[in-house]
């Protein structure tokens, strides 16, 4: 089977590098997935899972926010963070969903947008992280 070159890169450097046989990704517009010999194809990134697979394997990713780029039979991704599902803590996750969920309790009922923003973000991010655990797990 043909495979696709895939590139995953955050700030602090290179997560994957590595030829996959199929990506699935998180898109803003909806979860899209990319094989080998892909049409050109750029596309904002969502926070959620991305997922990759290679000889029948299949690893999971979390991811938040970014870019993605399909060219030359090669997939890249400029993202802000990312975590393998089997790396994610997931006690430490539970607990940034319940702070989460207790901010947009109190940024309700005060009217802080600021503050409402910043934990739909962070709640985003630990329920991502949540579902990767649990994907990678299966």
């Amino acid at each position: 089977m043909a495979q696709i070159h895939l590139e995953v890169v955050t700030p602090t450097g290179p997560v994957v590098s590595d030829d996959v046989d199929l990506v699935t990704a998180p898109g803003v517009g909806g979860e899209f997935g990319v094989l080998a010999n892909h049409a050109p194809f750029l596309s904002t990134i969502k926070t959620g899972t991305l997922s990759f697979k290679k000889d029948k394997n299949t690893k999971y990713l979390m991811v938040s926010g970014g870019f993605s780029e399909v060219s030359n039979n090669k997939i890249t991704f400029l993202v802000e963070s990312a975590e393998f599902g089997h790396e994610i803590d997931v006690d430490r996750a539970l607990r940034a969903r319940e702070r989460a969920e207790k901010r947009l309790a109190q940024a309700q009922s005060q009217s802080e947008k600021i503050n409402r923003a910043r934990a739909e973000a962070a709640l985003k991010r630990a329920l991502a992280r949540l579902r990767t655990a649990e994907l990678a797990k299966q």
